[in-house]
């Protein structure tokens, strides 16, 4: 037969549905916090990346004008 003692034990054992909630709602919220964390970070290699495209296209730009600038004067280039 059981007795008063084995049930508690049993209690400390075994996890309860109230125990599985308050589980769930802490993995939920460490979830939440993770998918923040990582939406912030695609946001800034987001901007990261449109910001080297941009840089990318003012050399291209700029070699270009340089690229004139030496015909008009005659001169080659050599890179």
């Amino acid at each position: 037969m059981l007795t008063e003692e084995d049930i508690k034990l049993m209690q400390k054992v075994f996890a309860t549905k109230e125990d599985l909630e308050v589980f769930k709602e802490a993995i939920l919220e460490a979830i939440s916090d993770l998918q923040s964390s990582v939406d912030g970070y695609a946001k800034k290699a987001d901007t990261y990346f449109q910001e080297m495209v941009m840089l990318s296209h003012k050399i291209d730009r700029h070699e270009k004008w340089l690229l004139a600038v030496a015909d008009k004067l005659g001169m080659k280039l050599e890179y």
